[in-house]
């Protein structure tokens, strides 16, 4: 009977201080130490301490230093024993990001599709596709355009809006929000779109829009359709695609199938109001011509158009405008951008870099938006943008800012993904570029004297290690980091405590900040010096906090093996000094075993000692009036060497 109490008694013990040394791994992990983390951890493993907890934290620890094969190997055993049902999605996403960064594209496929089951709605498995893993997987994910802001913008409506252009200060958009019109476009039975325009105005950082409404032109919209503005720079002439609505009857005309078709329409500005309205002489009666977009220079009109002769099923063409309603023949962009498929909402940014958007190149699903050099170089291949311009829907109708007064990172496209407030809405985008410097000199605390050899670490704020450096000689390190982020930059260094240092980026580009750190040294003659250890009133027992600041002791002995040290325990003078002079020692040899437990051979520590109040170092003696802060001086430990 006895012994069975005892084996209860071991168990009970054991798990006890299982859960205090997961506890400490718990603090390290939260504070960014993913080493000492790690190694705490892997002792509860050791126990017997298999939890779902356990193993994705360190799986957790290998992923947040981009040790990919560990972490992938964490979080299998956490599949393995508790499987997909009862595991967070995430940690299945972080086990598939782990195997692609080993290359092990079958095991990250068999994942993505269990992952796809689970989380069906997750933006990362949009337009995912098996037969292309890698590229598809590349093209979905947003990092390498991280530092792109999307917004959904507050006029959209629960019907069509898309196609963006700016002029002055005006948005120019189609929409079909129109439901005064009774007709309906039975292709979606949703009104005809109509041309809007809303004011546009920015201050500082804050764009604001306006009440969309009619654009300011009798004569433009119809009861048919209207949309695609191309706007030349002196805002003197406007081009835009109408249906093929007859001049005097103003009823749409078909072919001779029953098919209307689209036409590009030019009108110039006359006062205040959109007049003159032309039609372009490259239209037909029998195919579609629309989506105008004007070269940087303003001397080319592109367009697209199903014409006879075309590649696909829409391609975009180039025409010369020579002079009044004078124009070349139509040239087709050639295989470098039309496919079998459909290329439309051609755009030319002012560097002349050609925009459009495909169903037939390489895409994340439907039409997706790409941009070319092919104005600049005829042999230049079109790259899609990738998330998160592109989706697993039609994303199109891409614009940059042009204007000399506007930033060229900003801009609008289209898109009908999910989430949306219609059936497309218009999307604004900020890729503006902005980075900063976090700098510094890593010092001795107490000397400050200049540190080498401190591994300084920039970790974001979800607790991911960027990037690690080595201070030099000079002690200096220097991180580029992004805007509008937290940042904690933390430095260590063996025989040192850590120090670190909380950064917040802002929206100023290039900014500096000095971010100097000072690690206090360990060793201080013959001691090695730690934090107060703070024990419960009456306690004795190591409590997490106390746990954290004796690894300090526990790695420098580590590094130092031969060294051996003495353990001192004082208190002060409240309470009877013989209690006082056990607790002490009881406190003394409570921590002395803590450091064994840990590793550490009980021959190198010489003796654990409590003194009692017996070595105050103040006045506050029994009977002397003292503030807590004066009797807390008096409550401490030491830790001598002895021998190094």
């Amino acid at each position: 009977m006895m012994k069975s109490k005892f084996l209860i008694l071991i168990l009970a013990l054991s798990s006890t201080i299982m859960i205090a040394q997961e506890k400490l791994a718990d603090k390290f992990f939260s504070n960014f130490g993913y080493v000492k983390a790690t190694e705490l951890y892997e002792e509860v493993l050791k126990k017997g301490d298999t939890s779902l907890h356990v193993l994705t934290r360190l799986g957790d620890c290998y992923y947040n230093n981009s040790k990919s094969d560990k972490a992938a190997f964490w979080y299998k055993k956490a599949l393995e024993k508790y499987g997909q049902d009862d595991m967070n999605p995430e940690y299945i996403y972080k086990h598939i990001q782990s195997l692609r960064s080993l290359g092990q594209y079958e095991d990250a496929e068999s994942w993505m599709k269990k992952f796809m089951e689970i989380q069906n709605n997750d933006t990362r498995i949009k337009g995912y596709n098996p037969e292309n893993i890698a590229k598809y997987d590349e093209l979905a994910s947003s990092e390498k355009n991280s530092i792109v802001k999307l917004q959904n913008l507050p006029f959209n409506s629960k019907y069509s809006d898309f196609g963006s252009y700016i002029h002055d200060g005006q948005l120019y958009f189609a929409s079909a929000r129109n439901t005064d019109e009774k007709k309906r476009y039975s292709w979606n039975e949703e009104p005809f779109l109509d041309i809007y325009q809303v004011n546009v105005e920015k201050k500082e950082d804050t764009v604001t829009y306006g009440a969309p409404g009619f654009i300011s032109a009798e004569k433009i919209n119809t009861d048919f359709h209207e949309a695609s503005v191309a706007i030349t720079t002196d805002g003197n002439t406007m081009y835009f695609t109408r249906d093929n609505v007859g001049k005097s009857t103003k009823k749409v005309k078909y072919d001779e199938k029953g098919t209307t078709h689209l036409k590009l329409y030019k009108a110039t500005l006359v006062g205040e109001q959109w007049d003159n309205i032309l039609e372009l002489p490259f239209n037909d009666e029998v195919f579609s011509t629309g989506h105008p977009a004007l070269s940087a220079d303003n001397k080319q009109l592109y367009f697209v158009s199903d014409r006879e002769g075309g590649i696909g099923h829409t391609d975009i063409y180039v025409v010369d405008i020579n002079g009044e309603n004078d124009y070349s023949e139509p040239r087709n962009l050639g295989e470098k951008v039309n496919t079998e498929g459909r290329e439309m909402f051609p755009f030319i940014a002012k560097d002349s870099t050609f925009y459009f958007s495909s169903d037939g190149h390489l895409n994340l699903g439907f039409l997706d938006i790409f941009k070319s050099n092919i104005l600049k170089d005829e042999t230049s291949e079109p790259e899609n943008l990738g998330a998160p311009y592109n989706s697993g829907y039609d994303d199109f109708a891409y614009f940059k800012n042009t204007a000399k007064a506007e930033n060229e990172h900003t801009g609008y496209f289209s898109s009908n993904r999910p989430d949306g407030q219609g059936s497309d809405d218009i999307y604004s985008f900020d890729a503006s570029i902005c980075i900063q410097t976090i700098k510094g000199i890593t010092r001795d605390k107490n000397t400050n004297e200049i540190l080498a050899g401190v591994t300084v670490k920039l970790i974001n704020d979800v607790g991911k290690v960027i990037v690690e450096v080595e201070t030099g000689a000079d002690g200096s390190y220097l991180f580029t980091a992004d805007c509008k982020n937290n940042y904690t930059v933390i430095g260590n260094k063996e025989d040192y405590k850590d120090d670190q240092k909380q950064v917040v980026t802002d929206s100023e580009h290039e900014k500096v900040t000095e971010a100097d750190l000072y690690l206090e040294s360990l060793i201080n003659d013959n001691q090695i010096v730690i934090n107060p250890i703070f024990f419960d009133f009456d306690k004795s027992n190591i409590r997490t906090d106390a746990q954290y600041e004796l690894e300090n002791i526990v790695d420098v002995m580590r590094a130092h093996p031969t060294m051996v040290i003495k353990i001192e325990s004082h208190t002060d003078s409240r309470g009877r000094d013989k209690y006082n002079e056990k607790l002490s020692d009881r406190r003394a040899k409570s921590t002395m075993e803590y450091i064994i437990s840990r590793g550490i051979a009980r021959e190198r520590i010489e003796s654990a000692i409590g003194f009692g109040e017996y070595q105050l170092l103040n006045k506050c003696s029994n009977g002397v009036k003292c503030t807590p802060k004066e009797h807390q001086l008096n409550r401490r430990s030491y830790f001598y060497i002895l021998k190094e």
